[in-house]
């Protein structure tokens, strides 16, 4: 049986097209992520998603991409091959380097391991909604920036703003299409799918452990700050 009478009758058997099947596989790769709350059509694509998930899996998997999908929160993401899923599974030996795989700039890895550490932050505290989102601000962000990683937002509000909303095209935070970027008066939501984006290991290497000694803190943590952000951006899988 050729792959294509495969699909259709599997297809057929749960009521979805052949477009529709298509439709999502596209959207996986083009965007790596599906959250429902994001859109209507977002919610639809969700909802088919989970009608065909084995089918998604087992055709995902023949061509070795990763898919993680989170029923509690409603959101799905796909990895490349080989990809290390943080909290969920270790990278394997052999990476693997293509376009699925996410390039960020420095501006954008330094911000969204910033909102990992805030999203941690706010577990502890236990300031975490229903939907499991966390709420931020602006002037929180831009501090946190500075202890962590000795560096400020892009002042240019141009920037600044491009800057949150590649992280919302990630589907990593959220805020309102008003919302201004030019002082701390802003806020942002941020995404519980973000523990599966950056790991604990990322976070732990921006902060000084309580226990640490004076030689390790004078070992490890007093080179430059951009030289942490170096190592941590080598920790962290961004796909």
């Amino acid at each position: 049986m050729k792959l294509n009478e495969y699909l259709d009758k599997r297809l057929d058997d749960i009521g979805i097209s052949i477009v529709e099947f298509q439709e999502l596989i596209i959207r996986l790769i083009n965007y790596s992520v599906i959250d429902r709350s994001e859109s209507q059509t977002e919610q639809q694509l969700f909802d088919r998603l989970l009608r065909c998930r084995d089918l998604i899996e087992e055709y995902l998997q023949v061509i070795g991409i990763q898919i993680y999908i989170d029923t509690r929160f409603e959101y799905v993401r796909v990895y490349p091959p080989a990809s290390e899923i943080p909290g969920i599974k270790e990278a394997d030996e052999n990476a693997w380097s293509g376009s699925l795989r996410q390039r960020l700039t420095q501006y954008e890895v330094a911000l969204v391991l910033v909102v990992r550490a805030q999203y941690e932050k706010a577990l502890r505290e236990g300031k975490i909604d229903e939907q499991g989102y966390a709420l931020d601000s602006i002037e929180s962000l831009t501090i946190a920036a500075k202890n962590l990683l000795g560096r400020s937002l892009p002042e240019k509000l141009t920037e600044r703003r491009k800057l949150f909303q590649r992280l919302r095209q990630l589907r990593l935070i959220n805020f309102r299409a008003d919302e201004t970027f030019d002082s701390g008066e802003g806020w942002i939501k941020i995404h519980p799918m973000i523990v599966t984006f950056v790991s604990e290991s990322a976070v732990s290497s921006l902060t000084i452990p309580s226990d640490a000694s004076q030689e390790d803190i004078d070992e490890e943590y007093n080179s430059p700050k951009s030289e942490r952000l170096d190592l941590v951006q080598e920790k962290t899988d961004v796909s």
